[in-house]
């Protein structure tokens, strides 16, 4: 149980992505062909992939990770803390820099990643771009042959559905039904691709990513019946 689980044995994470290329047209055309096959049961039929090519970020084939944040409990003797800090910069070497804090810090047999709607999306999209990227996958990315149980993942999506496998809650929407300080004051999810190719404002969008790690270990204490973080809990490296 989510009760009994340590704290400070779960690095909490997050990533933002956005499309390979700004725009469609600067694809290869063999690439625009693939993208256009890969999104054709996806797009309305009124609907260009070149119109499409905004969402192309949450593909890992036609998408690269811009910024991972993660999170971590520290028990200090003033108190607990919850420190976060971001890789960013090219891709290969933010997933190099997150891929050694992995082996160094969390490769315990207990240690565990936790996310929102991290098996789905977040931990299967890092391990793809870590392939692609030629970056040896950490042992808490590598799934191959490992049971359910032993997969050391933890999802507040799935904790959340009690189940209930249909079932799809925002993480704008689980944070206000739980009366959780809303992440989302600055930028969401879909303006990430606009801020990072048209503002080139790489910290706003890692600040922007931090607060959503923040809010996933929130709905962690929250599900716990555990006191919320303040803001003088929460510090940024």
């Amino acid at each position: 149980m989510i009760s009994k689980l340590s704290l400070d044995h779960i690095l909490f994470l997050d990533i933002e992505t956005v499309p390979q290329q700004e725009s469609f047209d600067k694809l290869e055309p063999i690439d625009q062909q693939l993208y256009t096959d890969k999104t054709k049961y996806q797009r309305k039929e009124d609907v260009t992939p070149e119109a499409f090519y905004d969402r192309a970020g949450i593909w890992a084939e036609f998408g690269k990770i811009i910024c991972i944040s993660v999170g971590y409990f520290v028990n200090r003797t003033e108190g607990q803390q919850f420190r976060t800090r971001s890789f960013t910069g090219g891709e290969k070497e933010l997933l190099e820099e997150f891929a050694h804090l992995l082996k160094e810090h969390f490769s315990k047999r207990n240690h565990l990643m936790c996310a929102h709607n991290g098996k789905e999306f977040d931990f299967p999209y890092i391990a793809r771009r870590m392939i692609i990227m030629d970056v040896e996958i950490p042992e808490k990315l590598n799934l191959f042959g490992k049971k359910p149980w032993e997969v050391p993942h933890l999802d507040t999506l799935e904790l959340w559905k009690f189940g209930d496998y249909k079932h799809y809650t925002s993480l704008k929407l689980l944070t206000r039904i739980l009366e959780i300080p809303s992440p989302k004051d600055d930028i969401d999810g879909s303006q990430v691709r606009d801020v990072f190719y048209n503002e080139h404002d790489i910290q706003r969008i890692a600040t922007y990513c931090e607060k959503d790690v923040v809010a996933v270990a929130q709905i962690v204490l929250k599900l716990r019946k555990e006191p919320l973080l303040t803001d003088e809990q929460i510090i940024s490296k």
